[in-house]
C-alpha cells in the first residue's frame, strides 16, 4: 500500500507514518456526511491522518473541528497534515483515548464522525499500529455509541460507516442509548458484488430512515456517476 503523499484537490494529506491509508471507505464517508450552515463544531474520532476532518473543513463553516487519535505516529502526521492545509485555524487534534476524551471534555459536537476499527472477526497480523487502527477490540461498538451520546449535542449528527454485515446489530445498539438512524447509504464495490458497507447517519430524532445504495464501479476503473457526483470535490481525476 502506498506511502507516498495523496493528493486531493485541496489539500495534501502525507501518510507515510499512518498504519491505515487513504481509502475508499474514508472519502465515501467525508464526501456523503451532513453539513449544515449551522454545524458549527465537529468531532473526528480515530483521526488517522486527518483526512475527515480536512474534508469536513472544506465542505463546511464550521470553526471547530477537532480530531482525536490515540497512536503517537498517526496523532504526529494528523497534526502536520492539518498544519500543511489552508484550514489549519480550524483544526485540533487531541493525542489521547476516546475514554480519556469523554472523561475530560464537557463540550458536545454538532457533527461527530467516525470510520472505526471492525476487523474484529479477522486475524491479527504481525503490525501491532496497523492492528489498532483495524480491529474492533479497541473502540468496541457499544463504547463508540456510549460516547457519541455523551458528546454528541442534541440536535446533532453522527455520521458512521461500518460493515454492511453489522448494521443491524449497530442500529440495536444505538436505538437503546436513543440514537437513530436518519440515513443509511448501502455501497456495492460492482453492480454484481455484495452490500459491503453502510455509511449511517443518526440523531437523537426518531424519524423515518431513508436507505439509499451506491455502486463504485461498473468495470474496473470505470466510476458510476452516482459515485463521481459524490466524490468529485476532491478527487484530482474526478
Amino acid at each position: 500500500m502506498s506511502t507516498k503523499p495523496f493528493k486531493f484537490k485541496e489539500f495534501t494529506i502525507s501518510q507515510d507514518q499512518c498504519a491505515m491509508k487513504i481509502g475508499t471507505d474514508a472519502v465515501l464517508l467525508g464526501a456523503w456526511s451532513a453539513t449544515e450552515k449551522t454545524t458549527d463544531s465537529i468531532l473526528d474520532i480515530g483521526a488517522g491522518t486527518g483526512i475527515l476532518s480536512l474534508m469536513l473543513a472544506q465542505r463546511s463553516y464550521a470553526q471547530l473541528i477537532d480530531a482525536l487519535e490515540i497512536d503517537d505516529d498517526a496523532y504526529e502526521q494528523c497534526v502536520d497534515n492539518f498544519e500543511q492545509s489552508p484550514w489549519g485555524d480550524r483544526l485540533f487534534c487531541y493525542h489521547a483515548s476516546l475514554e480519556q476524551f469523554v472523561e475530560d471534555i464537557e463540550d458536545q459536537y454538532d457533527l461527530i464522525i467516525c470510520n472505526p476499527p471492525f476487523y474484529s472477526e479477522d486475524y491479527k497480523t504481525d503490525n501491532t499500529q496497523r492492528d489498532l487502527a483495524r480491529f474492533q477490540d479497541t473502540m468496541p461498538f457499544q463504547f463508540l455509541l456510549e460516547s457519541v451520546s455523551k458528546l454528541l449535542s442534541g440536535t446533532g449528527l453522527f455520521s458512521v460507516i461500518i460493515p454492511f454485515k453489522e448494521e443491524s446489530s449497530f442500529i440495536k445498539t444505538a436505538s437503546k442509548l436513543k440514537l437513530y438512524p436518519n440515513r443509511i447509504l448501502q455501497i456495492r464495490g460492482n453492480p454484481n458484488s455484495e452490500i459491503k458497507r453502510s455509511l449511517i447517519e443518526f440523531s437523537f430524532r426518531e424519524s423515518e430512515t431513508i436507505i439509499k445504495s451506491l455502486i463504485i464501479e461498473t468495470d474496473r476503473h470505470k466510476y458510476t456517476q452516482d459515485y463521481i457526483n459524490l466524490t468529485k470535490d476532491f478527487y484530482l481525476k474526478m
